[in-house]
């Protein structure tokens, strides 16, 4: 350009350096108009975003595959289609778009893309050659299929179906379903627990682990027949769960066999020959052993473990076990975070993996010791300061594929050399839609709790935000209880929402939390009201005096799962919140015994209601309704009729409670819905309702 308008005489040069003048005026002014339309998220703004997930890298590292989920609200459900893109960069391109297509996986040879599709009613494993032409269907059960994999030679695929074990071929399990459903008696009739979970019922059947030609000549076959476990283990479980071995010989998998699945949090592997035969259990540990990942030459399998039985959040250490010697050591003793999505480096010397860090989820390398009798080396970040998850790696070892996400953005693929330099982002599904939006980065600071432990906060102030004027606070409390807020998007509780409507919103990252070492984690097991309430109250106190425009006299707590818990503590314990809001919370411990996995009151509590009942009285909030006069709080009660894990009853009681007590209440009860509100008509619900609670009380 510079010599052609140097070509064109003087005169010519003026007039183009005006018309560039003119044009970037008019940039500017256009980005300025662009910049002034940008309006707060809405509800509406969050249900339409593309969700992002599951990428999956190719052999020769050219492509990432994934799959974008869309809420489709008039069919009141989520919308999937699988899409890729280049590694180099460039458009993305959409493979499928029927609209039910998920968890895609390339064949060894990349020519092939099979995925997950449930497009005839019934989840499948279909194959989509990449050289042109229509996906075509591989499996054909009554019973359907879930989690493929390919062998490495490409001839043979695995993947799941939930069979009665009793059965012999498809014919009898089809027979069995059609039997269930003609009968006009639908009792459930159960010996032995876990008889439900989350929220199913036990109907009596299990996943079993099945194996078939990758050309469809044959019939699949069970590779587990009669087993009386799942595999992978049900919802602990996933893909990452089962591998093959380099050679395609054999099949590492995991599963719980323990008798009383409802008081275990136990997990073993097992190896099982691709041509038939027994499985052969190469684990003891009595926690949990999972992501089994074989060596690429063949050597080693890692894995990841929870040594503490009964203890779904003790850490994750990295296991190597020699498969000629079949002992194994620990690579992370002295790593005190949970490692997970274990990836093998090509050469073998190295492994990937992601673990929880101060509200973020960086991806580590670790080197593999040259010998058996080895130490492990000390963990280094390779992707620091970002929350990504999803890692896939190429199979040459060059680059390295994942998601990455944050407060201020839905989850995208990201690519990246696997030295961990150049990182890229490559799909941008939710830009046009980020880019009408005014969010506020997130900030996080430190505060001293009362017995000087130090504890890590996440602040999101409202669009537009004036720090003259004075804010609602609301103070968002997380569940599991053993997780944390992280820098990563949400659709269920996005803070970004909550603060659109004119809050500033604060997360704790109380005690018992994850990503800040076992010890910070394991002090909420027998003191679920103590030190993380006093966390929580501390945090709000010193926000206060940090943060001026926060109004301690408009303030709000709302929380889900222990988060709701929490809220029903709060309610009983404190009088200096304006507004509450509880989702699922756990009210009554004893009547929480109604919970499927029993393991999560035992260890939590400690023991049985029976056994230990002063503590399961000292940490139920139904003990404190009313005391003192406190119990006055404004509190909106919501709830799943299909939420296992923490039965509606328990909202049901504190609602009663709640109501007796002439305490202004709501109760929000889905009938379709388990301890999640998923739906999107429903979301849309619970979020309306949300913010009108807020806005009553706090406005």
């Amino acid at each position: 350009m510079s010599r052609h308008i140097l070509g064109t005489g003087l005169g010519t040069a003026i007039r183009c350096a005006t018309l560039l003048l003119a044009a970037i005026f008019f940039l500017a002014q256009f980005a300025f108009a662009q910049s002034a339309a940008k309006h707060p998220i809405t509800f509406d703004d969050l249900i339409h975003m593309h969700r992002v997930g599951g990428p999956a890298i190719s052999p020769d590292g050219a492509w990432v595959a994934y799959a974008v989920s869309t809420p489709d609200m008039d069919a009141n459900r989520n919308a999937s289609n699988i899409w890729a893109v280049r590694t180099a960069g460039g458009d993305a391109v959409q493979l499928t778009s029927g609209g039910h297509d998920s968890s895609p996986v390339w064949s060894p040879d990349g020519k092939t893309l099979a995925f997950l599709s449930s497009r005839d009613g019934n989840s499948q494993v279909y194959f989509l050659p990449m050289d042109g032409g229509e996906a075509r269907e591989m499996t054909h059960l009554s019973t359907g299929a879930d989690i493929v994999k390919f062998s490495p030679d490409g001839e043979t695929i695995a993947f799941t179906s939930s069979v009665y074990p009793d059965c012999k071929d498809d014919a009898c399990n089809s027979a069995r379903d059609a039997e269930k459903e003609k009968s006009k008696v639908k009792a459930r009739v159960y010996e032995q627990l876990l008889y439900r979970h989350w929220t199913h019922w036990s109907e009596g059947k299990r996943a079993h682990l099945f194996v078939m030609p990758a050309d469809g000549s044959t019939a699949p076959r069970d590779l587990t027949p009669g087993a009386n476990y799942d595999v992978p283990p049900d919802e602990r479980g996933g893909p990452e769960d089962i591998n093959f071995s380099p050679d395609g010989k054999e099949i590492c998998f995991t599963a719980v066999t323990d008798k009383v699945e409802a008081l275990s949090t136990n997990g073993d592997l097992f190896l099982v020959a691709v041509s038939g035969g027994e499985a052969k259990r190469i684990t003891t540990n009595p926690g949990f052993d999972g992501n089994p990942v074989y060596s690429p030459d063949g050597k080693y399998i890692a894995y990841h473990a929870q040594l503490t039985p009964v203890d779904e959040s003790d850490r994750w250490r990295i296991i190597l076990y020699d498969r000629q010697s079949g002992k194994a050591q620990s690579l992370t003793d002295g790593f005190d975070r949970s490692a997970a999505e274990l990836t093998w480096s090509a050469d073998s010397k190295t492994i990937f993996f992601t673990a929880e860090n101060e509200t973020l989820n960086p991806v580590y390398t670790i080197a593999v010791p040259t010998d058996a009798a080895g130490a492990g080396a000390e963990p280094k970040k390779l992707i620091a300061d970002s929350f990504n998850t999803g890692i896939t790696l190429s199979a040459d070892g060059k680059t390295l594929a994942f998601e990455r996400t944050s407060l201020t953005m839905p989850a995208e693929v990201f690519v990246a050399n696997s030295d961990g330099t150049n990182v890229r982002q490559l799909s941008h599904a939710n830009d046009a839609a980020l880019a009408k939006l005014e969010m506020n980065a997130p900030e996080t600071f430190w505060f001293t709790a009362a017995d000087g432990v130090k504890i890590q906060v996440i602040l999101v102030r409202p669009p537009n935000f004036d720090a003259t004027k004075k804010y609602p606070l609301l103070v968002l409390l997380h569940g599991g209880p053993e997780t944390m807020w992280s820098n990563a998007w949400g659709y269920r509780w996005n803070a970004q929402v909550f603060s659109a409507a004119g809050y500033v919103s604060l997360l704790i990252n109380r005690r018992g939390s994850t990503g800040y070492g076992q010890k910070f984690t394991d002090e909420i097991a027998g003191d679920w009201g103590g030190k993380a309430y006093s966390d929580v109250m501390t945090g709000v106190d010193y926000a206060l005096k940090k943060y001026p425009f926060a109004d301690g006299t408009r303030m709000a707590a709302a929380g889900g799962s222990y988060g709701g818990y929490m809220a029903d503590w709060i309610a009983t314990h404190t009088g200096r919140f304006k507004a509450i809001i509880s989702h699922a919370g756990v009210y009554d411990l004893t009547s929480m015994y109604a919970t499927e996995e029993l393991w999560f009151n035992e260890h939590d509590t400690p023991g049985t209601p029976w056994g230990n009942p002063e503590a399961y009285k000292k940490w139920s909030a139904s003990g404190y309704a009313g005391e003192l006069g406190k119990y006055k709080t404004p509190t909106l009660v919501v709830c799943g009729e299909n939420d296992f894990r923490v039965p509606y009853t328990q909202s049901l009681e504190f609602f009663n409670t709640l109501q007796r007590e002439d305490v202004p209440s709501k109760l929000v009860v889905f009938p379709d819905e388990g301890h999640w509100v998923l739906k999107p008509q429903n979301a849309q619900f619970w979020y309306k309702t949300f913010q009108d609670w807020l806005a009553t009380y706090l406005k």
